[in-house]
């Protein structure tokens, strides 16, 4: 939401789209939805690709590696829904870069040609040339930085090429390989997954494709590779996707929530009435992180969740004065069990991120009003009941306001702004 928000307002500032039509001409694609688009239009498909099938996409790029685990929900038309949240670690190919120059740094230090200027221009060559063509099985490998008069032979420097044996590349590979693997299998679990898609342009690399096919294909999963250049592939990928969109589900990367009271409940809360407050209604209550959106759930076009809330007021008020509705929506980010109970002081566990805030004006509901007398003070008050709904949309969390008026059920717009801004 963070990130759409910049964007929206980066286009509008460039006056690629207007402000008062961006919500309907913008869209976003995450860049794991994008490539596995990209992915299916440049395989063989028919050849694998069943209905039930549970197949994951594995985005390799140049700093992050992205997979996304799918189940096809149908054939004709194809349709797919992602199986959980998907998995990013920091393990793209510049980490390998940066692995080979602590290596090249500590083989040269006693050379002439380890100077920082040297070393970067062997990271160059190596990165455009040997690094994209080492597998693992060469005995020697090369890296042509300089000329036929650049020799230091006890260093392996001959005629401005540096020999490098196979276990010295493939040592500036294991940590990041390792991770990839780690994250996959994670992501994976014990599930029977039948297929997994290496994109990316660190996914074309010759050694890690063997070393991915290594760790998985003795598993029963097929590594698929694509004969296209893939380093196009989020951007090719989301004009496909624009054009397809055969995605239906998507998991919630983390759970989300309000802060809310409920009613207390002796068997239930019994541990901590300490905590309760008492309402104008009379009603004990306690403060709980109210799950809306548990992590993992498949958020399909039509999602929605809902909350009741309400409005008070010392005295009757008119449409002007009801104000506006405002609530957090926070995440939990934190290890362990999602909270429940919270404590009144204002302190949030730590974990529990403050991510969005729904706004809605309340002005429309100025029949709904309702008086009562309290039964704390025993003073009349006012209150205005309604629902706010949470819905997913077109890629989008979006929001309304619902109340009943004269027994009929009303909408109205309500607005989800990011917390945190980028």
């Amino acid at each position: 939401m963070s990130e759409h928000s910049l964007l929206t307002e980066a286009a509008i500032s460039a006056g690629i789209v207007p402000s008062s039509d961006s919500e309907e001409r913008l869209w976003f694609v995450t860049e794991g939805e994008a490539s596995v688009h990209y992915s299916l239009a440049h395989t063989k498909t028919a050849e694998w690709l069943k209905q039930d099938t549970l197949f994951a996409v594995t985005d390799a790029g140049g700093s992050t590696v992205d997979s996304t685990l799918y189940r096809c929900r149908s054939r004709t038309p194809l349709a797919l829904e992602e199986v959980c949240a998907s998995a990013c670690v920091q393990a793209g190919g510049v980490f390998v870069d940066r692995a080979m120059q602590t290596i090249l740094e500590n083989k040269l230090k006693e050379s002439s040609y380890g100077d920082s200027d040297m070393i970067a221009a062997m990271i160059r060559q190596f990165e455009q040339k040997t690094k994209r063509a080492f597998d693992g099985t060469q005995v020697s490998n090369t890296i042509q930085f300089g000329f036929p008069r650049d020799n230091d032979k006890s260093h392996g420097i001959i005629k401005g090429k540096l020999s490098l044996t196979s276990d010295e590349v493939g040592s500036a590979y294991t940590d990041v390989t390792s991770s990839i693997i780690d994250s996959c299998k994670e992501l994976l679990g014990a599930r029977l997954v039948q297929h997994l898609l290496l994109v990316g342009g660190f996914g074309e690399s010759p050694y890690l494709k063997k070393q991915i096919r290594q760790a998985f294909e003795k598993q029963g999963t097929q590594v698929v590779t694509i004969d296209e250049p893939s380093k196009k592939a989020a951007a090719d990928g989301a004009v496909i996707w624009y054009l397809a969109q055969l995605v239906e589900g998507r998991a919630a990367r983390f759970t989300c929530g309000i802060l809310g009271a409920v009613r207390y409940d002796n068997k239930r809360h019994k541990d901590h009435e300490s905590k309760c407050f008492t309402n104008e209604a009379g009603e004990k209550r306690l403060e709980v992180f109210i799950v809306l959106i548990p992590k993992n759930t498949i958020l399909t076009n039509d999602w929605r969740s809902s909350w009741s809330s309400q409005a008070t007021y010392n005295s009757a008020p008119t449409a002007s004065k009801l104000g506006k509705f405002k609530d957090e929506l926070y995440t939990w980010q934190g290890d362990g069990p999602v909270p429940y109970v919270l404590n009144r002081k204002g302190k949030l566990p730590s974990g529990l991120i403050k991510s969005f805030r729904i706004e809605a004006n309340l002005s429309s509901l100025c029949s709904s009003v309702k008086s009562d007398t309290s039964k704390v003070s025993g003073e009349p008050y006012w209150v205005v009941r309604y629902k706010i709904d949470v819905l997913f949309r077109s890629m989008k969390l979006m929001a309304r306001l619902r109340w009943i008026e004269n027994g009929v059920e009303r909408t109205g717009p309500a607005t989800i702004i990011p917390s945190v801004k980028l």
